[in-house]
């Protein structure tokens, strides 16, 4: 059968890849350690899940909604942003879409036309170039490396810069090297953009994630030009253990939130009924169980990075936020006897049982992509025979 040349020039997910062969092999019977998908181990908050019980047995989450969210909920995110970035925002600069990456996509479909540009900082998250790709534009990349702590500069995004760029992706804290751009670095950065009217698309998915006495910055509040100039893509997955619920939500000028509602309406309809109504309770509700997750996430990433860095070949760097380790293994390989990354990962999978994401596909060919969002005794498991496999 013919299938499209959209498809066809598709790359499928490797977060998603490495985990189905992953499952397949747990289905098998083997012993697999999970260290792929970015998804927390712990369940729903239960004061969330309680408004979403509350939403069914009240049957209002019985209905379709707004295509672009409940008002409630654009109130809630406004709620969100005046205490966590600062500046409140009013109901149509919110759009709530189902999940926070097709809030990416409805984006991208709504600002660029065929060959423009968007400058995409590496090592980057594995969708962002193809959904670009998906409707017509142009992925380039500003390199980041370990020696730069993964962070790129103005000087390089000037030397990317052509009439066709439209867009700058910043991802910060970063999936998948867990590092957070400084206020300073910010500030440079979103001053170049609205100089050479470029839009910030500001990913900030793990802004709530950060550890070890960092700080999460969100670019659009250093000032009104550089909001005036940013989208933000946020949402409840990460923060609050709600992966599975597909809430998410952009925020910034109401004609992209316009046109990002067209995409929605004409897509996906309204997100969920009910998870938005749980949506609501956790942007607005207790936040204790926030703290809990994210100090037990520090405290894994506390544990096991010196112990990744005692693994032979493995050279990482302490990540801020988020909740990966991204070492590179350029000396791992070399020992194992490999020299493309991913066959790397699939002989470990195989091997050891230990499931990790190949850094090929954000654009780290040296390096590769362990999540600590599970438990300690899995991840200590892990080390363990990762060091064996690295002996044998």
């Amino acid at each position: 059968m013919k299938l499209s040349s959209l498809v066809n020039n598709l790359e499928e997910s490797v977060t998603l890849a490495a985990s189905a062969r992953a499952k397949e092999l747990k289905a098998q019977g083997r012993d697999i350690l999970m260290l792929t998908i970015g998804e927390p181990d712990f369940t729903t908050p239960d004061n969330i899940a309680a408004a979403a019980k509350a939403a069914i047995d009240s049957g209002k989450a019985s209905f379709y909604t707004q295509a672009g969210g409940l008002p409630e909920l654009k109130d809630a995110v406004g709620t969100y942003f005046e205490t966590f970035y600062g500046y409140g925002v009013a109901r149509n600069e919110v759009v709530v879409t189902t999940g926070a990456k097709f809030a990416l996509y409805a984006f991208f479909a709504s600002v660029l036309d065929a060959g423009d540009e968007v400058i995409i900082p590496t090592p980057y998250w594995v969708s962002y170039a193809d959904q670009i790709k998906m409707v017509g534009g142009v992925p380039v990349f500003a390199v980041g490396t370990q020696k730069t702590d993964f962070k790129v500069t103005v000087a390089q995004l000037e030397a990317l810069k052509t009439p066709q760029t439209r867009v700058l992706i910043l991802n910060s804290p970063s999936n998948p090297t867990g590092m957070i751009y400084t206020a300073d670095e910010l500030r440079a950065i979103g001053n170049w953009a609205v100089d050479n009217e470029v839009i910030i698309l500001a990913d900030d998915i793990y802004g709530r994630l950060v550890y070890n006495g960092h700080a999460f910055t969100p670019i659009s509040s250093l000032s009104d030009a550089i909001k005036k100039q940013t989208l933000i893509i946020n949402g409840v997955s990460k923060t609050y253990a709600m992966t599975g619920w597909r809430i998410g939500f952009a925020v910034g000028n109401p004609e992209i939130i316009s046109a990002m509602s067209k995409i929605v309406s004409q897509t996906t309809s309204n997100p969920s009924a009910v998870a938005q109504y749980a949506a609501i309770e956790a942007l607005t509700g207790d936040q204790t169980a926030i703290e809990t997750m994210r100090a037990e996430f520090e405290h894994r990433l506390n544990t096991i990075y010196p112990l990744v860095n005692d693994i032979p070949g493995f050279e990482a760097i302490k990540p801020q936020g988020a909740f990966y380790l991204f070492p590179r293994v350029a000396k791992a390989m070399a020992i194992k006897g490999f020299t493309d990354v991913t066959a790397f990962c699939d002989d470990i999978l195989e091997k050891t049982g230990v499931a990790l994401v190949t850094g090929a596909g954000f654009g780290a060919s040296d390096n590769l992509r362990m999540s600590y969002a599970t438990d300690m005794a899995t991840l200590l498991d892990a080390v363990n025979r990762l060091k064996k496999y690295m002996a044998d």
